[in-house]
C-alpha cells in the first residue's frame, strides 16, 4: 500500500472516532432561576403579667414571623426557677418546655411562630408551670356588627343583606358572599346568575341583592371580610314567606270566634228549647189541676144535695 492511501486511511479512522463522540441529542430547556423565597415581616408582642392570668387579642392582617413575649412578676413563692412552656388552642407545642430562671425577680419566657396562614391562627398560651399563664388570641379583624332576627320578605320581592365593618378597623381587601347549602358554605357566583344575584361592595361595607325570592331562598347567608391572612365571616339569617303567612294568626282568631260564635247559639238554641217544653209541661199541668179541682168540687154539690134530701 502507497503512503498516500496510508494516509488517507488514517485521516477516515480518525475521523470516525471523532463523529462518535459527538452528542446529536437536543438540549432540553433551561431550567428558570429559583426565585427566593422572601423571609416573613417581623413584628413582636410583649405583655407584663402581675397577677395569675391574662388576655391579649392581637389583629394579624397578612403573613408575619411573630415573636410572643411574656413576663410574669411571680407570685409570694418566688422559686428560682420554674417550668416554661406554650400551648396552641389548648395542646402544647411540641419541644416548647424549658426551665425558666428568676432574674430581677421576674420570669421571661419567649417564642417566635411563622403566621403564615388562616390555620397558624388561634390562640396560643404561655405557661409558668401551672401558677400562672397569658393568652395571645391571634385573628383577622372581625365583624362587629351582627344581626340578630332574621331578615324577612316575601317569594316573589328582592331583598338587600348588608353587612359592615367598622371604621375603627383595617379596611378588607374585598368582600365575598356565601350561603349555607347542609354543612358547607357555598360562594355566591353572581356572573353564574346575573339575574338572581347582585354584589355591591364599597369599601368598609357589602350589600348583597337578591331578585324574585323564592322560599328555597330562605336560610343562612354570610358575609366574608377578606384580609391577606384570613377571611371573617358574620351570619344573616334570611326568612322567606308568603303573602298569606301573617294572616294565618288572624285566620285562626277568627276560626276561634266563629267556632265560640256558633257553640253559643247552639247553646242558646238547646236552652230556648228547653224552656219551651218547661213551659208546655206546666200549661198541661195547669189545665190538669183546673179539671180535678172541678171535678172534686162537683162531687161536693151532688153529696150536699144528697144531705139535704134526707
Amino acid at each position: 500500500m502507497s503512503a498516500s492511501w496510508k494516509q488517507l486511511f488514517f485521516q477516515s479512522l480518525l475521523l470516525l472516532v471523532y463523529c462518535r463522540h459527538i452528542n446529536t441529542k437536543t438540549p432540553g430547556p433551561t431550567p428558570p432561576p429559583l426565585v427566593p423565597i422572601s423571609p416573613l415581616p417581623a413584628d413582636v408582642r410583649s405583655v407584663v403579667l402581675k397577677g395569675e392570668s391574662q388576655t391579649e387579642k392581637v389583629v394579624v392582617l397578612n403573613p408575619v414571623s411573630l415573636t410572643l413575649e411574656c413576663t410574669w412578676t411571680g407570685n409570694q413563692n418566688k422559686l428560682p426557677n420554674i417550668t416554661g412552656y406554650w400551648r396552641k388552642d389548648g395542646d402544647e407545642i411540641e419541644n416548647s418546655r424549658l426551665t425558666v430562671q428568676l432574674e430581677n425577680e421576674q420570669y421571661n419566657l419567649k417564642r417566635e411562630f411563622n403566621i403564615a396562614n388562616e390555620e397558624d391562627l388561634g390562640n396560643y398560651s404561655c405557661m409558668f408551670g401551672s401558677e400562672a399563664k397569658i393568652d395571645f388570641i391571634l385573628a383577622a379583624p372581625q365583624i362587629g356588627e351582627v344581626r340578630d332576627k332574621p331578615i324577612v320578605s316575601y317569594v316573589g320581592d328582592s331583598v338587600t343583606i348588608i353587612c359592615k365593618m367598622e371604621d375603627t378597623k383595617p379596611k378588607p381587601s374585598t368582600w365575598h358572599w356565601f350561603k349555607e347549602n347542609g354543612t358547607e358554605k357555598e360562594q355566591i357566583d353572581v356572573a353564574a346568575e346575573p339575574l338572581r344575584y347582585e354584589i355591591k361592595n364599597e369599601d368598609r361595607k357589602t350589600k348583597l341583592v337578591v331578585h324574585k325570592l323564592t322560599e328555597a331562598d330562605s336560610g343562612l347567608y354570610y358575609c366574608g371580610a377578606v384580609y391577606a391572612i384570613s377571611t371573617t365571616l358574620s351570619q344573616v339569617e334570611l326568612k322567606v314567606i308568603t303573602f298569606y303567612e301573617p294572616l294565618k294568626p288572624f285566620i285562626a282568631i277568627m276560626v276561634e270566634v266563629i267556632i265560640l260564635v256558633a257553640a253559643i247559639l247552639l247553646y242558646e238554641r238547646s236552652q230556648s228549647k228547653k224552656q219551651d217544653y218547661a213551659e208546655e209541661n206546666g200549661m198541661n199541668a195547669d189545665q190538669t189541676n183546673t179539671l180535678t179541682q172541678g171535678e172534686n168540687n162537683g162531687q161536693e154539690g151532688s153529696s150536699s144535695m144528697r144531705q139535704r134530701k134526707v
